[in-house]
């Protein structure tokens, strides 16, 4: 009760009183997720619904949002959502964005003497738990043969993690973007494992059962994906006007924004076969690594009523396409 009114706190902070009257979407991002892009892109305005935005700096405190039922929607990654389910979150994937894995690493000091995943065995490894952070340490270790007891897990935030490796606490950091571009570009931390190969580089827009049993609300989820896949088109056609956007809203550097954005390539689209597939790899992997206590069927997690399609984007005012 105490992490969940702590979340409902956090809520009613970043996001104030939502209006008296007229429909809300009480909608969860994180750091470099949704709100910004549909900003930068002109697409919050003239809408026929409230958003109510609600900012976290990771996907678990996020997941205990969906789970609490104090949002209907946010953004998440593959691994933690089916980490917010197993533990009986009532909630469905209802949009997948594909892009490129590699920001989501594992990060070493410049000067460390790591220098490959084989480098791990005996090492000290800081992320959250259940983030796509772990899930890629995890893959990791496997891709050189190591157990998850070869290493020492510590299961910190972000920037507890950021902080831990600065300082030698910890050997390696394993995180995602903006995080990783940040601690590239400003201080000056080395990838030592990117996540290609390693991970599906999916993320999800999650909506609770609750706000898709709503036909109010599930039609302006349909709206919301909609100008979502819009502005993320857009974004990839302005990286410099976006990344200015973006640094403004979430406090990091322009420098460390713009390359975290131009190298993912994110694409928003509907759920499909393929990504179903993926997810249920995901979740057999945790199952397997003794994460997931009993194998997750992940079919049942979807929702593919909604439609991504991505028309003329809607550009702000003063900029060309």
């Amino acid at each position: 009760m105490k992490r969940i009114t702590s979340v409902l706190l956090l809520l009613s902070l970043s996001s104030g009183l939502a209006q008296a009257s007229g429909l809300t979407l009480q909608i969860a991002d994180q750091k470099g997720g949704m709100r910004a892009v549909l900003d930068a892109a002109g697409e919050l305005t003239h809408l026929s619904y409230r958003i109510q935005w609600s900012e976290f700096p990771a996907a678990a405190p996020l997941a205990e949002a969906l789970n609490a039922g104090a949002v209907d929607a946010g953004i998440i990654g593959d691994a933690p959502l089916l980490f917010a389910e197993a533990g009986g979150a009532r909630v469905k994937a209802i949009a997948v964005a594909k892009s490129d894995a590699y920001g989501t690493a594992l990060l070493v000091n410049a000067g460390s003497p790591l220098h490959s995943a084989a480098d791990l065995k005996g090492k000290t490894i800081a992320t959250n738990r259940g983030s796509i952070g772990h899930f890629v340490a995890l893959k990791a270790l496997a891709s050189a043969g190591l157990k998850p007891s070869d290493v020492t897990f510590r299961f910190l935030t972000p920037s507890d993690a950021k902080l831990a490796l600065s300082q030698g606490d910890v050997d390696v950091w394993a995180t995602w973007e903006p995080y990783t571009a940040f601690a590239e570009t400003q201080d000056h931390m080395r990838v030592l494992v990117n996540g290609r190969g390693l991970w599906s580089g999916n993320t999800f827009v999650a909506a609770t059962d609750t706000a898709l049993a709503d036909p109010k609300k599930r039609q302006a989820l349909q709206d919301f994906l909609l100008r979502l896949a819009r502005a993320q088109q857009w974004a990839n056609q302005h990286p410099d006007s976006y990344s200015q956007t973006l640094s403004k809203i979430i406090g990091f550097p322009q420098e460390a924004v713009k390359l975290s954005f131009s190298r993912r390539h994110m694409v928003w689209q509907p759920i499909d076969a393929k990504t179903v597939q993926q997810q249920q790899q995901t979740a057999d992997f945790y199952h397997q690594s003794g994460l997931l206590p009993q194998r997750l069927q992940v079919a049942s997690t979807f929702d593919h009523r909604f439609i991504l399609t991505a028309p003329a984007t809607n550009v702000p005012a003063g900029q060309t396409p």
